[in-house]
Order: C-alpha cells, then structure tokens, then sequence
C-alpha cells in the first residue's frame, strides 16, 4: 500500500473537493523551470544533507536507491494553477535520510542542479511528509519532471517540490530560496492560496 499525503481525501470523495481553492483540474504533466533543464548522469549524482554543525551525509545514486523505498499516491497543486490527482511515485522518505543527522536547525534550503533553491521549514520534511523521489507512475523520472531525482512535498504548492535536488542545508535561521525571493509566498500552503508575499 502506498503512503497517502496529508492533502489526499480518498478516491471516493468528489473530486472538486480535492482542489484548494483557486486551482483547477488537469489530466496531463505541464512543464514549468526557471531555466535550462539539467542533466546529470546517475554514475555523477550525489545527494547531501548539511548540518548547522558542519555535519555532512552524503549518498551516490546507487546508495540512495538501495534504500526502503515507498510508493506515495499523492495530489499535486502548482502556484500557477493547476492541478493534477493521484500521482503515483517511488522514492525514499526523508525520514530515512535524517535517522542519522544531529541537528536542531528549524529551516531547510534545498539545493538543486541548475543553481536552484528552495526553502522550508524542517517540519515540512519529516513524518512521513516528504521524500526524494526518483520514479514517475512506474518509469524512471524524466528530467523534465526533475529526474534523475527530485525533492516531493506534495501539501505544498509544487515550487517547493524542488526538481533535480542535489542537498539540503539545515539553517538556525530561515533563507529564501530561488522564487521566494522573487516574491513568491515562504511557505506556500495551497490550501490557504499562499501564492504570493502578502497572501
């Protein structure tokens, strides 16, 4: 059985109330980047989490696929919009990756091949929230999607499912990343219509 996000009502609810307010329903994937598209080899991936304290963990592709994987059916809500139900993904929970980092830092800034970076609160990635996900609908993540592998924190709008993740720095205080400090909301919580500074 896959895990569920917090936002997913379930198959037999209607499926307008699914959608946060302002967002409508699409069956397709658009692609949306602020830039070129990456491309990083698997054999030259790496993935690293950064304590405040100088700590740092460090997994190759093959190290991070070789960990418990699950299998999340989530909702995905995009800032610009749309909305896409039931997408289904493979992937390590970052529960896995921090069993093993020191830290009391309360913020995140996600790095990402391609100079992006997004930030979030250190809650936002624990318990069963978030994962590093690497398979789409059952085939590997195309990098249009953010493959080899990108961050998923699906009761956030998409922004902050930050593609081609490449680490994570733990801050004692927060960092706006990348549209954040372009004038996108910190937090970005759908439900709340938290688009924009000031929402």
């Amino acid at each position: 059985m896959g895990i569920i996000s917090r936002g997913f009502q379930g198959r037999h609810r209607d499926r307008a109330d699914r959608l946060p307010p302002g967002q409508y329903l699409t069956h397709d994937f658009p692609v949306l980047s602020a830039g070129p598209t990456p491309r990083v080899p698997t054999d030259r991936w790496e993935f690293t989490i950064d304590a405040e304290d100088g700590q740092t963990l460090r997994w190759s592709w093959a190290e991070l696929t070789a960990l418990p994987s699950e299998t999340p059916t989530v909702d995905l809500h995009c800032v610009t919009k749309w909305s896409k139900l039931d997408t289904s993904w493979r992937g390590v929970s970052l529960d896995v990756l921090f069993e093993d980092v020191e830290s009391a830092a309360e913020h995140a800034l996600i790095h990402c091949y391609g100079g992006y970076t997004t930030n979030l609160p250190v809650e936002d990635l624990l318990d069963g929230k978030a994962w590093i996900v690497y398979e789409y609908e059952g085939e590997d993540l195309a990098p249009a999607h953010g493959g080899p592998a990108r961050l998923l924190v699906p009761h956030l709008y998409l922004w902050k499912s930050a593609k081609w993740v490449r680490g994570i720095r733990l801050l004692d205080e927060d960092e706006p990343g990348f549209w954040e400090t372009a004038g996108y909301h910190n937090y970005g919580d759908p439900w709340r219509e938290q688009r924009y500074e000031g929402d």
